[in-house]
């Protein structure tokens, strides 16, 4: 029976709820395997997963859970080891590089801050900020609207000035809410979000970080900013050396994706 790994905890880690479930359905039983220092948060895995959003939902739960007692090192969904022995084994081999990333990340959570422009805001902002736009607009309005060329270029400056602000905009959100974190991991771009920056934050700061947040949203109105957290530091927790041949044990950076 194949090994689906969750996460890496210290064999001290606290207990984790009895009646805690994993991936697969119905759904597996969550274990912990234990080897020297360290240990496995572990089910075994259901034939054919696939990242369908009740086994996403699984996997971060089985986090969340292990998270809110002390520090995990999480991997991501679908992490599948051949056996019990191949993970207990990795652990034996990379006892030095998972304990040394426990000991760096205790007592810190991640909180994923994700931002994007609020339309009507924006283009507000860009107007009040350029005088060029403000005159090309109201030319048109004195003319009626303006004839068809004169509305694409102002379209496209107009664009252009809001792009150039998703980035001055993307710079100003992390530089705001560096100060309160140990740590900040820039994440992949996607449509809809001109941010999409992870914060490692001390426990005993979240408090900070928020209200950090909070002022962040005041001083940039035009900004809807949306944060997910507290969670397992999935963007800090860095790849080591090569895995024996056969294992999937790569404890990687990226989010299980069911948020």
């Amino acid at each position: 029976m194949s090994t689906y790994v969750y996460g890496i905890v210290s064999a001290s880690h606290p207990a984790l709820p009895e009646d805690l479930s994993g991936v697969g359905d119905p759904p597996r039983e969550v274990r912990v395997l234990k080897a020297g220092e360290l240990a496995a948060i572990v089910s075994d895995a259901p034939e054919g997963l696939r990242p369908k959003r009740r086994d996403l939902l699984a996997h971060q739960n089985v986090l969340a859970e292990a998270g809110a007692a002390g520090c995990v090192l999480p991997m991501r969904f679908g992490n599948i080891a051949p056996d019990d022995d191949t993970v207990v084994a990795v652990l034996d081999e990379r006892a030095e590089h998972y304990g040394e990333r426990l000991r760096e990340l205790d007592g810190k959570v991640e909180y994923n801050v994700k931002g994007s422009h609020i339309e009507e805001a924006v283009l507000h902002r860009v107007m009040a900020e350029n005088a060029e736009l403000r005159s090309l607009a109201e030319a048109n309005r004195k003319a009626g609207g303006g004839s068809y060329d004169d509305k694409i270029r102002l379209g496209e400056l107009v664009a252009a000035a809001v792009q150039a602000r998703e980035a001055e905009d993307a710079d100003a959100v992390v530089h705001a809410l560096q100060p309160a974190a140990a740590a900040v991991s820039e994440g992949p771009q996607s449509t809809g979000w001109l941010v999409n920056a992870s914060f490692l934050v001390a426990r005993d700061r979240a408090e900070r970080f928020l209200a950090a947040v909070e002022q962040a949203r005041k001083d940039l109105p035009h900004l809807e900013l949306r944060v997910n957290g507290p969670l397992p530091p999935y963007s800090f927790v860095e790849l080591g050396p090569a895995e024996p041949a056969g294992t999937a044990m790569g404890a990687d950076a990226g989010d299980a994706g069911a948020e």
